[in-house]
């Protein structure tokens, strides 16, 4: 598998939602998060965890640079919830749901003209 619309589940996604697949300009996301020491010491009670969308919709080359990801949010992590970062997250999530089940008017600059985009978390 050389990019995630590739595999199993985003075909398995795509005909279980033809009305999002239907539409190329919808979006599909990915969610990573990377813990990592702010001071580069293991002594150091700080560091932080960062959450990072990626745009699964650009060609494999492009998915995974760093000016195609976006930096959703900064966790600290002396008072993280640890294992239980989905009371961080709630807010992405809520925001998300929202673009899947209302949309969002957006302006396609190669077609001038306004579209309802959808988002999907992979």
């Amino acid at each position: 598998m050389v990019h995630p619309s590739e595999g199993e589940a985003w075909k398995h996604f795509n005909n279980v939602h033809p009305h999002f697949s239907g539409e190329s300009r919808n979006v599909h996301l990915g969610l990573c998060t990377n813990k990592f020491n702010l001071f580069r010491s293991f002594n150091a009670p700080y560091s932080c965890c960062l959450v990072i969308l990626t745009v699964y919709n650009l060609p494999p080359r492009m998915c995974m640079r760093p000016k195609f990801m976006f930096l959703s949010m900064v966790i600290p992590c002396p008072s993280s919830p640890g294992r239980n970062i989905d009371v961080c997250l709630r807010q992405l999530i809520n925001e998300l749901t929202q673009l899947w089940s209302s949309r969002a008017l957006t302006y396609d600059i190669s077609r001038k003209q306004n579209f309802l985009i959808r988002a999907a978390l992979m």
